[in-house]
């Protein structure tokens, strides 16, 4: 545990996890100073009348003459205020590098560019069925922080690169990163190679790693020098073994699950459930509790949901699709009787989308781009694609030409940002108006 007593404390960003911080440090008899770049931000209503606070801008005084900087990770340690701060010897952390010096169980460490809450929400269903206590949060749930309330065998952390950027007292008991693919490349100007060094710091001092066999970048650059177990799509310790159209979840060449079994679809979701799997053998969870919980698992709101079906018209939601790779991997995990609609559009952060091009020059597609780069995405298949303002709109139009057979598939690969609150309110947008209309 470390003393924050005496030490000027601020804390940028009044979201969820600024909350956190701004109660972690009030419960020790610490007052912080609280910085929102937003003129009206959130939760301004739960401060406490004692707090003094900062909006619109961040104040340089302030940040360059604290001892303790906390950011949120919607901001950017590359703002230059708070690169002077760093450059001046000023401490910058996030909430959690801050939950790990107090944490007193160990941790398990996920992080990705796509599949990270499903793999954290199946191990944390693993490990209760199996009777074990763990708190889930992070990025996902409760704000690490809050975790801390309560008594824990185990924590199970999402975590993002914005978050893993400001850490460096992770001790992970068990580590993996997913997959590395172009997201977030508005925050990272020096390209995907930044982004990926932030992702493997997630093994620093870990005692076991869990890496992607399919996908180098997963792996760390001491690789050799770690314990580490991989997963894949046909290689790795634990790995889908496809042949002859049947597909085996095999542990180590011995078939543990027929895919068939599953209800979660796409090998995508095969390969989470491995990586689930691998950590739930690791910290000794029964193979039967585990095995159960993969079959039972439906997947979570947002992610590939099949959210209606009527009139042999299937309507996907995949909202959480905020990346090119994951729209992707949503796309080759479809099987389509007649045409598919697809849905793109957001804020696209910048992203290259030339790895959807196979998918979207198939002949039975047709593509609605919407949002703030609808017109950048559809420069990509002109002929074939719809441009509309709002998701609504596309919608609409898509609604009167849908025949039996069908598939109308939201995967944006884009942030949500531009017209949503975030890619929930997308989502459920979309199943509100799919379930009025259809």
């Amino acid at each position: 545990m470390t003393n924050y007593i005496n030490k000027k404390i601020v804390i940028i960003g009044l979201g969820q996890t600024g909350i956190s911080c701004i109660n972690f440090f009030l419960e020790r008899d610490i007052i912080p100073r609280i910085i929102d770049t937003r003129i009206s931000p959130p939760n301004l209503d739960k401060l406490p009348k004692n707090l003094d606070y900062h909006l619109g801008s961040i104040n340089s005084s302030w940040v360059l003459s604290a001892d303790l900087i906390v950011v949120s990770p919607g901001i950017s340690i590359r703002h230059p205020v708070i690169k002077q701060a760093i450059l001046a010897g000023i401490e910058v952390v996030g909430d959690i590098e801050i939950f790990c010096r107090e944490a007193k169980a160990p941790i398990i460490a996920i992080t990705g560019s796509n599949g990270k809450s499903t793999v954290s929400t199946l191990v944390s269903e693993m490990a209760q069925t199996a009777g074990l206590v763990v708190g889930l949060g992070g990025n996902i749930n409760l704000s690490a922080l809050e975790l801390l309330k309560n008594p824990a065998q185990f924590y199970i952390l999402e975590l993002s690169s914005f978050q893993l950027e400001t850490t460096n007292s992770l001790k992970a008991a068990v580590a993996t990163i997913l997959n590395v693919t172009e997201d977030h490349m508005d925050r990272y100007p020096l390209g995907i190679q930044e982004y990926q060094n932030a992702k493997l710091k997630i093994y620093k001092d870990a005692h076991t790693c869990i890496i992607n066999a399919n996908d180098n970048m997963t792996k760390p650059p001491d690789a050799s020098s770690k314990f580490c177990i991989s997963f894949g799509i046909n290689k790795g310790d634990y790995a889908l073994q496809q042949n002859n159209h049947i597909s085996w979840l095999q542990v180590r060449g011995k078939k543990i699950l027929n895919t068939n079994a599953i209800k979660l679809i796409g090998k995508h979701n095969y390969s989470n459930a491995l990586v689930a799997l691998a950590i739930a053998d690791i910290i000794g969870i029964p193979r039967a509790d585990s095995l159960r919980i993969i079959t039972t698992f439906r997947g979570l709101p947002h992610r590939f949901q099949l959210i209606h079906e009527k009139n042999g018209v299937g309507w996907i939601n995949d909202s959480k699709s905020t990346n090119v790779d994951s729209t992707r991997a949503a796309l080759n995990s479809l099987q389509v009787k007649n045409n598919l609609w697809l849905l793109l559009g957001g804020d696209s952060k910048s992203a290259n989308f030339s790895s959807l091009m196979p998918y979207l020059y198939k002949k039975n597609i047709n593509i609605y781009c919407f949002g703030q780069d609808r017109a950048r995405i559809a420069s990509i298949r002109p002929e074939i694609t719809t441009c509309t303002n709002t998701m609504q709109e596309a919608i609409y139009q898509i609604i009167s030409k849908v025949k039996p057979g069908d598939m109308v598939l939201l995967s944006p690969a884009c942030s949500s940002l531009d017209q949503f609150s975030n890619f929930q309110h997308r989502g459920d947008c979309f199943t509100q108006l799919v379930k009025e209309l259809a």
